[in-house]
């Protein structure tokens, strides 16, 4: 079970998140995720909802996705104020030793209750250009 300390902070998140999809735990994905979050995959998809991001992930983790591992690293955190947060990262899913960055997300994350959960998230493709210049 995951915990989550009581000052959380942008990198708990990440690393929750993470520790989920590698575990290929549906639930425990969506959970970081707000109940009403809207969620948006670089295929142009769009879900709405704990419950949709819990049942489209069980696919994710049992089909197309099943296995991977998640690598995401944080390269910009603002903080209009302190319970919203907004963090790009890049990131990768792979199976070798080393996961490739070829994603940008973007998390709007609120802390509800002094944790952070997602209440929106993008993920969108990388350039060439920028795969190059964000390396893993």
């Amino acid at each position: 079970m995951m915990t989550v300390k009581d000052e959380d902070r942008v990198e708990d998140f990440l690393e929750r998140i993470r520790q989920a999809w590698d575990a290929g735990d549906a639930a425990g994905y969506a959970a970081q995720f707000a109940e009403d979050a809207s969620y948006v995959i670089f295929m142009g998809d769009a879900m709405f909802g704990r419950t949709a991001i819990a049942q489209t992930h069980h696919e994710v983790f049992t089909r197309w996705q099943k296995g991977t591992r998640m690598a995401v690293k944080p390269v910009n955190v603002r903080m209009p104020n302190k319970f919203t947060a907004v963090v790009t990262t890049v990131g990768g899913i792979g199976t070798g030793d080393r996961i490739k960055f070829d994603k940008f997300q973007t998390f709007t994350l609120h802390r509800r209750e002094g944790r952070w959960e997602c209440v929106a998230f993008q993920n969108t493709e990388m350039s060439r250009r920028s795969k190059r210049a964000h390396r893993s």
